[in-house]
């Protein structure tokens, strides 16, 4: 076994000596203090952190990628120099082996095989390069030229090179695998049906909420001016929202019901939508409507153009009986779920990644949101569908979200037939050391503590104390146990075609 290692070492040496010498031929210029330059830069990995700083103002793919090559590059340099440095003890080149005028001064001392530079170059390039691609390949000629000018510059052999290089795209294809690359998201997709057309708001009453988070005084009259024929209840913070909805439904001559609000309004006018059979035109009113996003309709314009053609679609709805009071004399309600519902402490990470995101940007608002709300935060006891849970958050989705992780967004479908059931738990050991470094490195999503499926139905009851129940914004409170399920198409809302 020795003989053949041997031989095989001897192998490695000639060819390194080999290539070396074909190196050592080239002739001198400009070139070789572009290398030495490039060679230097990437010392302790500055060249790589530089990038991500830049890419990190970029939100989206360009943040994301930069903070995997990051992850990639530090997991490199630590299996690298912690590991096989110590295990693999082999002598530079010496300056017989190049000119004197390329090498790089001074030689580092440590173990030539593997070369830390060429690791740490191509597992950030990797790294990034599997969040975005097109990200990649343009790193792709720096990490290659920085590991070449390693040979250039006599700081290593070409096997050192070579060696380095695949720790790198290693540690960067192991990091994908417990922090896996977000997947694109699905395309849109609607169930299309017909709808009453209505030019100029003709046939079309809609209702205001004033304590809309976006509504001021000049909302109800820029509302009349799209919708000229259309009837328009102001609803004011003393009227009653659900009796004034009731009314504006009832009116004579109504074909469909419009909605400027937030998520709690926009449920309450879906019900009336419901029971009455009209179709639903949901405007862009309140601090974030949701489903006005999700429905295309998340301008005026668009608003206006679908239902002027009566461009419409089908939607789920959930429904949700909530019981409350006393143990002995439940008092049981129900409820339109247009969104989500949430238990825990999900409503006040919510609160406090909007409060930040205009300074820091949704990413890292997010993170800090998290660290926030559950280091001081404390866990729920749930029951769930007869299973027993401590959890920091119980979210139920009416419908499939992406991202699939702790922050959903977006529902490209609205007819899917599912509730989207995400939990993050505190029953595993650590749970809140666990929880803290998951947020910390992104990978919530793929953590033990994260779980994520599907259902028709489910059941969730408070383990001691009464709950407090978020439902499209609006919390209920003294929530003993409430029960979810679908209501497949049950609502036909306006949507531009494409």
């Amino acid at each position: 076994m020795q003989r053949k290692w041997r031989r095989g070492h001897q192998w490695i040496s000639r060819t390194d000596k080999y290539l070396v010498r074909h190196v050592s031929k080239l002739p001198g210029g400009n070139h070789d203090e572009f290398f030495r330059r490039l060679s230097a830069s990437a010392n302790h990995g500055k060249l790589w952190m530089g990038i991500a700083a830049v890419l990190a103002t970029i939100p989206g793919r360009p943040r994301r990628a930069a903070l995997h090559g990051l992850i990639a590059q530090a997991v490199a340099s630590a299996v690298t120099n912690g590991v096989f440095k110590t295990l693999l003890p082999r002598a530079r080149p010496l300056p017989e082996h190049l000119p004197v005028f390329r090498f790089v001064h001074p030689q580092p001392k440590s173990s030539s095989m593997p070369s830390g530079h060429s690791a740490s170059a191509v597992a950030f390039a990797v790294g990034a390069g599997l969040v975005k691609p097109s990200l990649g390949a343009a790193l792709a000629p720096a990490a290659l030229g920085v590991a070449y000018s390693r040979v250039h510059t006599g700081a290593h052999w070409p096997s050192d090179v070579l060696f380095g290089s695949a720790i790198g795209a290693g540690a960067a294809l192991v990091t994908r695998r417990w922090w896996p690359v977000r997947p694109s998201f699905p395309q849109t997709a609607r169930t299309w049906t017909t709808a009453p057309q209505l030019p100029e708001g003709e046939g079309l009453a809609i209702v205001v909420n004033t304590l809309g988070g976006s509504f001021t005084k000049e909302t109800a009259a820029a509302l009349q001016q799209v919708f000229p024929k259309a009837y328009i209840k102001t609803v004011q913070p003393d009227d009653d929202l659900c009796a004034a909805i009731s009314e504006t439904s009832d009116r004579p001559g109504t074909l469909a019901l419009g909605v400027w609000g937030g998520d709690g309004t926009v449920g309450a006018a879906a019900t009336a939508a419901v029971e009455r059979s009209l179709p639903l035109l949901v405007l862009p009113g309140g601090t974030i409507n949701h489903f006005a996003r999700d429905a295309g309709t998340g301008s005026l314009k668009e608003a206006l153009a679908a239902a002027s053609k009566g461009e419409a679609a089908l939607a789920d709805i959930g429904a949700i009986t909530v019981e409350r009071g006393l143990a002995g004399k439940p008092e049981k309600a129900e409820v339109t779920m247009l969104n989500t519902s949430s238990v825990g402490l999900y409503p006040n990470f919510v609160r406090r990644r909007e409060q930040l995101q205009p300074a820091l940007g949704k990413p890292l608002a997010g993170v800090v949101a998290m660290f926030r709300t559950f280091a001081a935060g404390t866990p729920t006891t749930l029951t769930v569908d007869g299973r027993l849970h401590r959890v920091w958050i119980a979210y139920v989705g009416r419908g499939r979200y992406y991202p699939r992780d702790h922050a959903p967004l977006l529902r490209p479908v609205m007819d899917d037939g599912v509730l989207d059931i995400r939990m993050i738990t505190a029953d595993e050991s650590f749970a809140r050391l666990r929880l803290l470094w998951s947020v910390l490195t992104g990978t919530l999503a793929t953590s033990r503590i994260t779980h994520l499926s599907e259902a028709k139905e489910v059941r969730i009851e408070a383990g001691g104390a009464p709950m407090v129940l978020a439902v499209d914004g609006e919390a209920l409170a003294g929530v003993r146990s409430v029960e979810y399920r679908v209501r497949p198409r049950a609502l036909a809302y306006y949507s531009p075609c494409p």
